[in-house]
């Protein structure tokens, strides 16, 4: 069995058998909006027993359109996750997109995230692993499990130890994703923890001509094949109206589906612990 390099953010644990979580919405609203879904989250995850991160973006760069919204703005979002972080008391995650970005992120985020389409940036990944910061890497759509070998070596060389492969989906034909369940153990087999990203999964890339569709049915089913897996963190963009949503509404998890699908992915993963 392959030794993962086991470490935690704040209270949240990666890679020790424990399953954490990585959850909110895509796309920072505003600060009233981040601040109740964080508190609510934050309330769900204490009931159920389990550690998350709260996930945003200040920014949406890869867009369907330029009509698309993309947030307010790197200062107001990353001051909103300031706010968010010191009011209820979670770490957060949130994504950068060129290297100039890493250390003003770094000041605020616990964990700086690669865009799928960005992680062979050599560039960005050198920049996130310097801040000394855990830097979580999306998978690109279009890289092969084994290949994300490259990504991991990249940020040790530049300095990064404590690094997260993400899955999201492989391109299957246009407009759809298909997740290889190969990959899981075939990353963690390069000593990181592995992270699922059941939400971006479940994208139609595209879909809606100016904006991506979604499937967003079928999060239990993806996210329960994904701990049974053994992948040690679920990563699910969360939304209390996603019909309303400004960004990737159509896979994004409604919040009242969070605490029963939590429930159940906690006695899955208790389960692929003892066997």
């Amino acid at each position: 069995m392959t030794e993962i390099n086991p470490f935690s953010v704040g209270e949240v644990p990666f890679g020790t058998g424990e399953l954490s979580f990585i959850l909110g919405p895509c796309v920072v609203e505003s600060y009233e909006h981040a601040s109740m879904m964080a508190r609510s989250i934050k309330e769900i995850c204490e009931r159920v027993g389990v550690k998350f991160v709260y996930k945003s973006s200040f920014d949406k760069a890869n867009r369907s359109s330029i009509e698309s919204f993309r947030g307010d703005g790197m200062d107001t979002g990353l001051d909103v996750l300031r706010r968010v972080k010191a009011e209820v008391g979670v770490p957060v995650i949130t994504d950068i997109h060129e290297p100039w970005q890493a250390e003003p992120a770094a000041e605020v985020a616990d964990i700086l995230q690669i865009p799928a389409f960005l992680c062979r940036q050599t560039d960005l990944l050198v920049a996130a692993a310097k801040t000394g910061k855990a830097v979580n890497v999306k998978k690109g759509q279009f890289l092969a499990p084994w290949d994300a070998k490259n990504i991991v070596e990249k940020l040790q060389a530049a300095g990064c130890e404590k690094i997260l492969l993400t899955e999201r989906g492989a391109s299957f034909g246009y407009n759809n994703l298909v997740v290889d369940l190969r990959s899981f153990p075939i990353m963690r087999s390069f000593g990181v923890p592995v992270v699922f990203d059941v939400t971006h999964s479940l994208q139609l890339p595209g879909g809606l001509g100016k904006a991506t569709d979604g499937q967003a049915q079928y999060i239990e089913h993806f996210a329960r094949a994904g701990v049974a897996c053994g992948v040690d963190a679920v990563f699910m963009e969360v939304h209390n109206d996603p019909s309303k949503a400004p960004s990737d509404g159509p896979n994004q998890l409604p919040l009242a589906r969070l605490e029963p699908l939590l429930t159940k992915l906690k006695k899955i993963n208790a389960v692929i612990q003892v066997s």
